[in-house]
């Protein structure tokens, strides 16, 4: 990234004008720290921290200094923003956020009432008196409709009240839109004023936005998403500024700042002021996402349905692709990789698999509302075709013939995480929430997860003595395996994963989240052309048995014991204990995979059938937070 000598460079420069102005607005419109926050998060593509957890998170300090050098260095149209004067008095007082344990935000510490304790509550300060009150929930009905809406584009010009034809503008009494308007359109002025000032393209912009600010879209991103036309029509139409560049862009007959272009490794174009013409998007070699790919090979979508694709990532491997919201595995997820990989299906003339995709998160795991639907109507059948789909699906994965490499990344949950323990190998990014977190919900893992754990647990220790008892070194993996199950750990880091037994020595790790494809593509022929042979299912597994099912079950009593876990919870450990350890059975038992897979799907379904298990997944689906009964 190409940036000009100029003061705070790119991002901080963008940046420092966009938090100054949301504070102007927010003084002028009267709206509150957490206001503000829903308004400057996800629904516009920004982090969920947004402005001001983000400020908390940095420090008011650093965010303080920042502007100093701004306001000292830089005269500029906008240059009358300022830090506002309930900001100044927070630094007098040290409130510098998290740093000093309180900032915008800050916990209040639960203690206890009534015996019972209460849980720590986040407060949120009131900028017009610098008093902490408990943080309230923002009321907007835009915000509300705009949630359902997936896609960021579509979003925005909903919030914005941009209609195809660009009229339409936000109600004076949607106080949502005509707070973004006229954030987002002062945004977009400020930025394209800045070539060349700072930079010579509106790429170079963008990418420090992405990388400085993780915002989904930069400014002219952001701004072709809204719709250049429309947006500046209606600034016009009511005597805001509007950018001479923006002016040139659409007198060369040019409509937006970026351009599909097939002839590229980028895949797109974008619009160079200098010349008044669109020009390729450069990309250093191996930065690559599966759209790119999809829009710069002629058929390159093999087969496709509502949750999956499988796309022709070139030189024989395949790419099974999720586009399901938040990546939730459904019956079309499992149906697309099932087809995939059977012999004859749509899959036979590659030679290779890469499962990855372009999303935030790889997948959220199962998709639970269908089986809480299930559940409700008492349809045990269908939740244990779902499940033995669920389980086939994994194995087609884990046996297939033809490699299947996995790259996770983002969070990567429950049936996410299922589908990556069963891959050939696995190319995560470094950025790696993963973990098996069915417990949350009350349920156990039952597409093989634990069957995968207690794989991984027998074959890193010397499983059973001579004389037929188990040795120290497998109850310790047990107990390793148990504990990340039981308590859902995840990880946050791919590195972090690995020690959690989910990825193995062997798997890479990619720091670049573009790399991410090609790495895994690349890896998916070096296993190709080393004659990659599948595992085959194995018979054999010495199972842990009865002492350590023994163990495991004496410490879940403990913990009942000292009121750490309720009943619900368990019952639910013990199931895990019984599922590890392949039952109450004689230890080194040799067992089969299928048999371990069967004593999952039973516990599963056993967990389904307890209320307290359904009560658990109605809250989750209704709050996005896990219920403890």
């Amino acid at each position: 990234m190409l940036a000009k000598d100029t003061p705070n460079f790119i991002g901080n420069r963008i940046g420092t004008f966009s938090v100054l102005n949301v504070m102007r607005l927010m003084q002028e419109m009267d709206l509150s720290i957490e206001e503000i926050d829903a308004l400057t998060g996800q629904a516009v593509g920004w982090p969920r921290s947004a402005t001001f957890r983000t400020i908390d998170m940095v420090g008011l300090d650093i965010l303080g200094h920042v502007v100093a050098n701004t306001t000292a260095n830089v005269h500029d149209e906008r240059s009358e923003l300022q830090l506002p004067a309930f900001f100044r008095q927070m630094l007098e007082r040290k409130w510098l956020g998290d740093k000093t344990k309180g900032g915008f935000y800050k916990k209040v510490k639960g203690g206890h009432a009534d015996g019972k304790h209460k849980e720590d509550e986040r407060m949120a300060l009131d900028w017009k008196t610098l008093e902490y009150h408990p943080r309230r929930k923002p009321k907007f009905a835009a915000l509300d409709m705009a949630k359902n809406v997936e896609e960021t584009g579509a979003r925005l010009r909903m919030l914005l009240g941009l209609n195809n034809d660009g009229g339409g503008a936000p109600s004076k009494a949607d106080k949502a839109g005509a707070f973004l308007w006229a954030a987002l359109s002062d945004l977009w002025t400020y930025s394209a004023n800045r070539i060349p000032e700072i930079s010579d393209s509106v790429v170079e912009i963008d990418r420090a936005l992405h990388l400085g600010f993780n915002w989904e879209l930069g400014p002219f991103e952001l701004w072709d998403a809204a719709g250049v036309e429309a947006t500046v029509a209606r600034m016009k139409k009511e005597g805001r500024p509007v950018a001479a560049n923006v002016e040139k862009l659409l007198a060369s007959g040019t409509k937006s700042w970026y351009a599909d272009d097939l002839k590229t490794p980028s895949g797109r174009a974008y619009f160079d002021l200098a010349h008044a013409h669109l020009k390729p998007v450069e990309v250093p070699a191996g930065v690559w996402s599966v759209e790119v790919a999809i829009k710069t090979k002629s058929n390159a979508v093999v087969k496709k349905n509502a949750g999956a694709s499988l796309v022709d990532l070139g030189e024989g491997v395949g790419c099974i692709e999720f586009h399901s919201k938040m990546n939730a595995l459904g019956a079309d997820i499992i149906s697309l990789i099932l087809q995939t990989l059977k012999p004859g299906g749509p899959g036979d003339g590659f030679d290779a698999f890469v499962i990855t995709n372009d999303a935030p998160n790889f997948s959220v795991g199962a998709n639970v509302m269908l089986l809480l639907m299930s559940i409700q109507e008492e349809e045990w059948d269908d939740v244990d075709l779902a499940i033995r789909q669920f389980q086939g699906m994994t194995q087609a994965i884990k046996f297939s013939p033809k490699p299947v490499v996995a790259a996770p990344f983002g969070m990567a949950l429950g049936g996410g995480c299922e589908i990556s323990l069963h891959a050939a190998v696995r190319q995560p990014h470094a950025e790696l929430y993963m973990g098996l977190v069915e417990v949350g919900v009350g349920l156990l893992p039952g597409g093989g997860g634990c069957k995968e754990m207690l794989l991984r647990a027998v074959d890193s220790a010397a499983s059973i003595r001579p004389d037929g008892r188990e040795s120290v070194e497998l109850l310790e993996a047990m107990k390793k395996a148990f504990e990340t199950i039981a308590t859902a750990k995840v990880s946050t880091s791919a590195e972090e994963a690995r020690g959690l037994g989910f990825l193995s020595s062997s798997d890479r790790i990619t720091m670049n989240r573009e790399r991410v494809l090609s790495d895994a593509k690349a890896r998916a022929l070096e296993l190709v052309r080393a004659g990659y042979e599948p595992p085959v299912m194995r018979t054999n597994i010495p199972a842990p048995g009865e002492n350590i099912l023994a163990t495991l079950k004496l410490g879940v009593h403990l913990m009942r014991q000292s009121e750490y876990i309720s009943d619900h919870e368990l019952k639910l450990a013990t199931k895990i204990a019984e599922v590890l350890c392949g039952g109450n059975i004689t230890p080194g038992t040799p067992v089969s995979e299928q048999y371990l897979l069967d004593l999952e799907r039973e516990a599963f379904k056993s967990m389904c059938g307890e209320k307290k298990t359904q009560e658990r997944i109605q809250f989750t689906l209704k709050t996005g937070k896990t219920l403890r009964n």
